[in-house]
């Protein structure tokens, strides 16, 4: 192309770069700009700008000949610049394309990068780079796994791999690594079906982690909504990072693995007022945040990171559509978690459940067939939602975490709440239509403690975030098990196993849609820190040294949830209701460790510690989606927190004549054996669980 080429028409639709074989097509929204420039990098790093003349529907739009897969480029966007009145506007500043499907380079914070500075801010941030989408995805299928068969594992890309040692060095903590055939065997031999990926939007790191010499680790802070992030491939080239995506999803469906993203659409990288200007700030401040009424200056903050994308207005909106669309049609992901979705749905100012967002995705012919998991709950007023999305979607249900948390560890609250977590939630999903498995139950998550901290730590431990320990929650509704911190005390190291598998128990066992996060079955630690969002180190990467602690834990995984998968009843569909099944029995039923069913009293009694939960699995499905064969079998779970020998008279007839112990937590990797009576007294030991399977005859 010659220094004196002009852009041709070209189209507005769609937006971005499109790459036809031939050339180039560039397309940007703005309503307030008054000029924009395409600018072309070469190798060097020497930059052409060319003029973008026509504009269509607040689009701006031209064609550039003999502009190819691999041009690196950006926009500069003219217009007002009036800072009191929320326009942002300054063409010294290269600007992200709001649709780049790839990305290149990082942000470097310096003062050229901020709205003020006249200078200009090209060599501190990263260029956009033009694709060719084409990949031979080879007959890809989709795994299609049912909700009710969902098992999620909640992993970091770079961290899970980042120390395995059966994968080449230079693809570990890389979507390459990930979709090694020793990453996946791991998957696969804990029966998950999905992996959750922590955010793999193209993201940067905040200046004020810059300026401790640290880097974002985990990603919520995103700089485009369609460019994989480039950090986490081994490949160089920008097309090939999308290819190396794309090889990587291809072999997790191979698995049956099922790939849901943890999205961050509620706000973006460029922060408050004070932050740096890197793509939608520049190009329509205005229309892409939410600003507060009568003073456009500055931002509604529901988010606690400066800024709230603005899903109410259509060019918002659209951006988020064309983005969850794209990941699903092109890079064929099967789901999508929303960060702090409740700051989506917000109309006004309050959460509302008829909100354009919620609508727009229900009539959606594409995301609304996806996987659809809300953090339902956001920094600002009124913003904690458990319970409270529409039909369609599914929840991190926090009140079944605090709950089980509770129950285990400091034995607070009796078993009211419990019994609701374990069956399903149906005080929060059962009055709009949806099922149990809207319920995603999890113990823990990325943000938080581990299941090993959670048993080894009663206070956060941060001090290597350099924020002299005040970032991470306090509330953490942990126990420590009599020491704080790593000790050799081996009957508090027994303890604390003992604990973790008595949480992962409950967590498999329960009715809903299980997370367990990568690590968590093979003893991970963060030595206490709750909030490891820049440890990009060991602290955070999965460590796959064998101990026996490790072993134990990971066997007892396995075993659990390839029970949960062969038997229907420990994952209904529906609500148990207490209806009568057969002979007298119910298909849920609670009992109290004296033998009988629990009362309005028990209810209410705040000291109970000890639960026992009968499932009557007769008359459920006998076969799964795929034909296989499924078990009707019946159980009883009993759950004892306290620090005390407990004895539990088991139900006798009609509920059983006897029960096999399939699961004890006081055992190595929670195996039991042998058969106890009806009606027998059993002694629990402190801080146990059993699963005993229901024998009619």
């Amino acid at each position: 192309m010659t220094a004196d080429t002009t852009a041709w028409p070209g189209r507005p639709f769609p937006l971005g770069t499109t790459w036809d074989g031939r050339g180039t097509n560039f397309a940007v929204w703005s309503s307030s700009a008054t000029g924009v420039d395409v600018c072309l990098f070469d190798e060097s790093g020497a930059e052409r700008r060319v003029p973008l003349l026509d504009r269509t529907f607040q689009i701006w739009h031209g064609y550039l000949p003999d502009v190819h897969p691999g041009q690196l480029y950006g926009f500069r966007v003219a217009g007002p610049y009036d800072p009191a009145n929320g326009q942002l506007h300054n063409p010294a500043k290269l600007l992200v394309d709001p649709y780049a499907k790839a990305i290149v380079g990082d942000f470097t914070d310096h003062p050229a990068a901020y709205a003020a500075n006249p200078d200009d801010s090209a060599p501190y941030v990263p260029r956009s780079a033009i694709i060719d989408p084409a990949f031979d995805w080879a007959g890809d299928a989709r795994p299609d796994v049912p909700w009710d068969d969902t098992v999620i594992y909640e992993l970091h890309v770079r961290g899970f791999t980042k120390q395995h040692p059966d994968i080449p060095e230079k693809l570990r903590g890389t979507y390459a690594g990930l979709g090694h055939p020793a990453a996946i065997e791991h998957l696969r031999s804990l029966s998950i079906s999905a992996v959750e990926l922590l955010p793999v939007h193209q993201f940067v790191t905040e200046p004020s982690v810059q300026q401790r010499g640290m880097r974002n680790y985990w990603g919520y802070n995103t700089l485009g909504f369609l460019a994989p992030h480039a950090g986490y491939a081994h490949a160089a080239d920008p097309g090939d990072v999308v290819r190396e995506f794309k090889t990587m999803v291809r072999a997790l469906h191979a698995a049956g693995i099922e790939v849901i993203l943890d999205v961050v659409y509620n706000h973006t990288c460029e922060g408050g007022p004070g932050g740096p200007v890197l793509s939608l700030r520049g190009i329509d401040n205005r229309t892409y945040y939410r600003l507060v009424p009568g003073d456009p200056s500055r931002y509604d903050d529901y988010t606690g990171c400066g800024n709230t994308f603005d899903a109410r207005l259509p060019s918002g909106l659209r951006l988020i559509m064309d983005s969850l669309r794209y990941w699903v049609t092109e890079m064929h992901v099967d789901g999508f978690r929303f960060d702090l979705a409740s700051a989506l749905a917000r109309s006004l100012h309050d959460v509302d459940r008829l909100s354009a967002f919620f609508d727009t995705i229900y009539q959606d012919p594409v995301i609304s067939q996806a996987k659809l998991i809300a953090e339902p709950w956001d920094v600002g007023a009124g913003g904690y939602q458990v319970g409270n999305f529409p039909p369609l979607w599914t929840e991190w249900n926090g009140k079944y975490r605090d709950t089980v948390r509770d129950f285990w560890g400091h034995g607070s609250g009796g078993v009211r709440d419990l019994a609701y977590r374990l069956s399903g939630s149906s005080d929060l999903y059962g009055d709009d239509g949806r099922l149990p498995f809207a319920s995603i139950n999890f113990v823990t998550a990325h943000d938080g403690f581990t299941l090993r901290d959670l048993v080894s730590y009663d206070y956060k431990h941060n001090e290597a975030n350099g924020e002299d320990n005040r970032d991470g929650t306090d509330d953490n509704r942990s126990y420590n098990c009599g020491a704080e911190g790593e000790t050799d005390d081996p009957a508090i190291n027994a303890l604390r196993l003992r604990q973790a598998g008595n949480l992962l128990v409950t967590l498999l066992l329960s009715t809903g849609a299980p997370m367990i996060v990568a690590g968590d079955e093979m003893w991970r630690t963060q030595g206490g820190n709750n909030n490891a969002y820049a440890q990009d180190n060991p602290t955070s990467w999965v460590s796959w040294a064998p101990s026996d602690a490790s072993a134990d834990l990971l066997a007892l995984a396995r075993r659990v949830i390839a029970l949960r998968r062969s038997s229907p009843v420990l994952r209904q569909r529906a609500f148990f209701d207490g209806s009568p099944v057969a002979d007298g029995t119910k298909d849920l039923a609670w009992f109290h460790p004296a033998g009988r069913e629990l009362g309005d009293p028990d209810w209410f009694d705040g000291d109970l510690r000890t639960l026992g939960m009968y499932l009557d699995g007769r008359g459920l499905r006998s076969r799964g989606p795929h034909g296989e064969q499924l078990t009707d079998e019946s159980y009883l779970l009993i759950l004892h927190s306290g620090d005390d020998l407990v004895s539990f008279r088991l139900p006798g007839g009609p509920w059983a004549v006897a029960y096999e112990v399939v699961i004890d937590t006081a055992g190595p990797a929670g195996t039991g054996s042998g058969l106890l009576a009806a009606d027998a007294e059993v002694p629990i030991g402190p801080r146990t669980t059993l699963l005993l399977r229901v024998l009619r005859s």
